[in-house]
Parts: structure tokens; sequence; C-alpha cells
């Protein structure tokens, strides 16, 4: 089924153009005197509908060669044997119209019958060079019937290649958050489990309170997991445990200090994004000071902007590029993978500490 031919609305749309141009062709009948107006209606009406569905056949030219399958030539060759041979085809037709559709006026009794000698039995007196003239005009149409289905036919690939490709983007983006989301859990529970292992012959009580603080953060992780995006203050929730956790395996060495503006409490982001960023800030800097530190994280929302902040102190004594691991670059790829340019995310090493910055564009649930 063609375009044309696929919606009843769009069919009788196109008999209709064919139409006016049936009644065109019998007024230039008329004007030439090679007919009067009654034989010239029924012989262009009829013909110009049929030219309309042999031009409308194109569309299976078009497709069995496509356009980016065939060159030049093979197009010419192509297009211009199947305009002559649609041309010749509707020449036929109208030649036996033009004698039975007289034949058949005679018998209606539409025409006189002293009108229909047989020298004139016909609708329309065809001269040769009115039906050369005709022959190429069907030809010329088809051609031009041809070039609008190729262009169709190459826009709806072309809209057809663009969904796959929008389609596989957004599949291998699930597919990279997912990996990155499988990188990020592991990591955390590995720690987790060691610092329960280490509790577990020193502080029986405090081994405990750890393992139920570890099964509360996964049951709240188990409910978001699927989620493309959470609250910031379910984040922060699930961050609050995180950091229940550490701090029996740290004890007083272990402070912090969350601010959270009302605003940004309800701002949509990535689960699992801001506790591998405090986990960053205790393992590379808080574990390693004697006398501990404080890790804070400051949220406010600023125009359209939602800005995350976490510091933490660090030996000044350390290696520069620590703190600077997997765990942060599989955010920042994450992020890039999400939301592209808007969504920007960087770190300062200071002598003494340790600054993190996300910026992300504000999204709220509907």
């Amino acid at each position: 089924m063609t375009p044309i031919t696929s919606s009843t609305r769009r069919l009788a749309a196109y008999v209709g153009v064919w139409l006016i141009g049936g009644c065109a062709l019998a007024g230039v009948f008329v004007n030439a005197e090679l007919a009067q107006w009654q034989p010239a209606l029924v012989f262009a009406l009829p013909m110009a509908v049929f030219l309309g569905f042999v031009a409308a056949s194109a569309y299976y030219v078009c497709r069995s060669v496509v356009l980016t399958q065939r060159g030049g030539f093979q197009t010419v060759v192509v297009f211009g044997a199947s305009s002559a041979l649609a041309a010749l085809l509707w020449a036929l037709m109208c030649h036996g119209w033009n004698t039975f559709g007289a034949s058949l006026l005679a018998l209606a009794g539409a025409a006189s019958p002293s009108g229909v000698t047989p020298s004139s039995a016909v609708l329309v007196a065809m001269p040769r060079t009115v039906a050369i003239l005709l022959l190429l005009v069907a030809g010329g149409l088809y051609l031009i019937s041809l070039l609008i289905h190729d262009i169709w036919l190459a826009a709806d690939q072309l809209r057809a290649a663009q969904g796959r490709e929008a389609r596989s983007l957004l599949q291998a983006r699930d597919a990279q958050v997912q990996m990155l989301r499988t990188q990020i859990n592991p990591h955390f529970l590995f720690n987790s489990l060691n610092s329960i292992s280490a509790l577990t012959s020193q502080n029986a009580v405090a081994a405990r309170a750890m393992t139920l603080e570890l099964a509360a953060f996964f049951r709240q992780t188990l409910a978001v997991a699927e989620k493309e995006c959470i609250a910031l203050a379910d984040e922060v929730a699930l961050c609050e445990h995180f950091l229940a956790v550490e701090k029996i395996r740290f004890g007083d060495k272990l402070r912090t200090d969350i601010t959270v503006s009302p605003a940004a409490n309800a701002v949509l982001i990535p689960p699992m994004l801001l506790q591998p960023c405090l986990e960053n800030a205790i393992k590379h800097g808080v574990r390693h000071l004697v006398g501990g530190g404080c890790v804070t994280l400051h949220a406010f929302v600023q125009e359209h902007w939602l800005y995350v902040a976490i510091d933490n102190p660090v030996d000044p004594d350390a290696a520069p590029g620590i703190g600077t691991g997997t765990g942060l670059a599989n955010i920042k790829k994450r992020l890039g993978t999400l939301y592209g340019e808007r969504a920007r995310m960087g770190w300062t090493r200071h002598p003494d500490r340790f600054a993190l910055e996300i910026v992300l564009p504000t999204q709220f649930a509907p």
C-alpha cells in the first residue's frame, strides 16, 4: 500500500486533485474545439484519475531500488524506462476509452445518434500532435511522481535511521549508567564488610550496630535502585546511614556537617551520587589524619541550578594525587552520560583540604 492509498482521507484528496486536473484537461479540449463539454468530461475525468493511480505506482519503483543503493546511471535508466512505460500504458488506455466511451454515450442516449458517425465515433478528436503532447505530459507527470516518492522514501529512511540511532544511544547510555552503578555499589559493600570484620574482634556491640546501619542502607538502596532519579533529601538519608556506619568505625575521629536548603531537598538527582563522594572524603582524607576531621556537605539552589559542595581535610604531607580515584571518575562519567554538558563536576586539592563541587540543572518531581 502506497502512502497515498494508506489513508481514506488522503486518497480522497488525491483523487480530488486529479479530478480537478481532468476538468482542466476537458477545458483545453473544448477551447481547442476538439470536443464538446460532455464528451470531453467523459474522456478527461476517468483518464485523469487513471493517470493518478499510475503515477502513484511510482512508489513501488522507488522502493524496489533504494536511493542510497543505486548510482546516477541506474537512476536515469530506471526512471526513464518506467516513465516511458507509464506514459505508453496511459496512452493506450486513452485510445481505448476514447472509442469505448463514445459507444457508451451513444448507447445511453446522452449523445445525438447523428453526432456519432464512423468518422467521428470518438469522445475527443485526437490529432497526432495532441496524442504526442498527451504522451509527453503523462511521462513528465510520472517522472515528477518518481522524484516526489524518491524524496519521500529518502526522508522516511532518514527518520527511521535517526530513530534507530536515538534508541541505540539511549540503550548505550542506560548500559553505561548501569555499569557505573554496579561499580559503585560493590565498592562500598566491600569496604563496609571489611570494617565490620575489623570491629568483630574488637567491639561486638559496635559491629552489630554497624551491621544494622548497613542493612538499613541497603534496604533503602534497593528501594531506589531502579529509579532514574530520586530527591536529594532521599539521597542524603542514604548518606546518613553510610556515615553512621563510618562513625562507628572511626569514632570521634569522624565528624560531619550536612546543610541542605529546603529548595535543594526537592531537587531530583541520580541515586547513589553523593555517597561515593563522601566515601572518597573519608578514605583519602579523614582516615589519614591522626586527629580526624570534619566532612562538610552543603547543597543549595541558585536560579535553576543545584550546587553541592563537599569539603574534607587532608594530610598536607600526602601525595597531591590522592583522593581522585576511580570513584570520582565514575561519578563524572555518569553525570556526563546523563546530563551532557549541562552538568559540571570538579575538585581541587588544597594544601590541607580537598574540595569537590557538583552543579546540576534543577529538576523536580511532577
